[in-house]
């Protein structure tokens, strides 16, 4: 669930990641439900959505005001990219029971290290230079 202690202070990225919460929160009300293969599809084609265009726009504001950390953050997205290539592959190939389970951890823990620590390294630069 999304919290105010989440933000950024960049609406625009913040909406965002709204946006996989919102996908987290969809994921673990299926699970209550008993339904989360059901749903597990719908989910990685929000994150394939998610992704191409929250990464993106991340990548493009920092070439467009010069954020020295540019390349190391891109990093981080490669590799959440190929993580849940990894997951959708498993979950396609149905070799893992517990797909939703996995899903969901690697999403939250991901969510609150990236945003918690990477984007807000980038954040007070960014704000700085006027993005709102």
């Amino acid at each position: 669930m999304w919290t105010d202690d989440l933000s950024v202070g960049i609406d625009s990225i913040d909406d965002q990641h709204k946006i996989l919460f919102a996908l987290i929160d969809k994921l673990q009300d299926a699970m209550s439900r008993g339904e989360s293969r059901s749903v597990l599809g719908e989910v990685f084609q929000g994150l394939i959505d998610y992704t191409e265009q929250h990464f993106r726009n991340e990548e493009q504001l920092f070439a467009q005001h010069g954020y020295s950390g540019a390349a190391a953050h891109q990093a981080k997205h490669l590799d959440f990219v190929k993580k849940m290539q990894d997951l959708f592959n498993q979950f396609h190939e149905n070799t893992n029971f517990m797909i939703g389970v996995d899903v969901m951890k690697f999403l939250t823990d991901w969510l609150v290290t990236h945003i918690q620590g990477t984007d807000r390294q980038y954040a007070p630069f960014l704000l700085d230079k006027g993005v709102k």
